[in-house]
């Protein structure tokens, strides 16, 4: 009789740690499980609804800034976190969208595009798109390549997030030294009263 309440209780106990066992290795390989199986979403974005915002400064003077057309792009995401992408800018859509101009001094939003699209700047003719290539990604941090009349240099994306909602929407903001790509006018002494600065600010929806 001993005998039989010990091989019962053997068996119960190997059956209560069996049913506990595997609810416990159940759950805690769920999360890990998940983990493991995220997948990275390489997304095209949707141009249309997609756009860039730039601004310039004249010394002491004023600012321009206005709008730019994304040509094609896609971008990366894991989790919801970006992790990579490409974005091609159309060098030729650029819009000016501020009212600092005298067209009795001869100052127009035409005359500006024409200046930025000149060899003097953008050399829009060689070079009618810029490209920027997502590198490392640390929290609202990004390195990249940026690519600007041929030329490349890395830099920086501040304040990059996802923002939630029916579509995957990036914003995030890039500033440059425009004289990194060649971007200034020949003549020093005019070239001088001219922000080295350039700063983007992008508004990305995928598809």
């Amino acid at each position: 009789m001993k005998s039989f309440f010990a091989l019962a209780t053997v068996c119960t106990g190997m059956w209560l740690a069996s049913c506990g066992g595997a609810g416990s290795t159940e759950n805690a390989a769920g999360p890990a499980a998940d983990t493991a199986n995220a997948v990275e979403q390489t997304l095209t974005l949707d141009t249309a609804q997609s756009s860039v915002k730039w601004k310039g400064v004249m010394l002491g003077v004023k600012e321009h800034f206005g709008t730019i057309r994304i040509k094609e792009g896609v971008v990366t995401l894991k989790n919801g976190v970006v992790t990579g992408g490409t974005v091609t800018v159309d060098m030729t859509s650029i819009v000016p969208t501020d009212a600092n101009y005298d067209p009795k001094q001869g100052s127009t939003p035409d005359k500006l595009v024409g200046h930025l699209s000149s060899p003097d700047f953008f050399d829009v003719a060689n070079h009618p798109t810029a490209t920027f290539a997502l590198g490392a990604v640390s929290g609202a941090e990004a390195n990249g390549k940026l690519t600007v009349r041929g030329k490349e240099n890395d830099e920086v994306i501040k304040n990059l997030a996802v923002v939630a909602g029916s579509v995957n929407h990036i914003t995030g903001q890039l500033s440059f030294d425009r004289q990194k790509y060649g971007v200034a006018f020949m003549m020093p002494g005019k070239d001088m009263i001219i922000s080295d600065e350039i700063v983007l600010d992008f508004s990305l929806k995928t598809r």
